[in-house]
């Protein structure tokens, strides 16, 4: 299962790194659907500014000029 969350974060972080600059909430609603389509029950996305990512691994997406980030964090059940 790990395998899985580790391919979908690298392909999220590569088609966030390609993609056009897109709002905030249209590019958290992709990644959510590219998260979802693996079979990802239980996750979080959030979107917060530069300064407050503490693990730049959790980072799958960059958005309004690269002055947000959007996280992912994969919740325990």
């Amino acid at each position: 299962m790990k395998r899985v969350v580790v391919a979908v974060l690298g392909s999220l972080l590569t088609s966030a790194v390609l993609a056009a600059p897109k709002p905030c909430e249209e590019l958290k609603a992709e990644i959510e659907a590219k998260i979802q389509a693996r079979g990802v029950s239980s996750y979080t996305l959030e979107i917060v500014p530069n300064s407050e990512v503490k693990d730049p691994n959790m980072v799958v997406g960059s958005c309004e000029g690269g002055t947000k980030k959007i996280i992912y964090q994969k919740n325990d059940r």
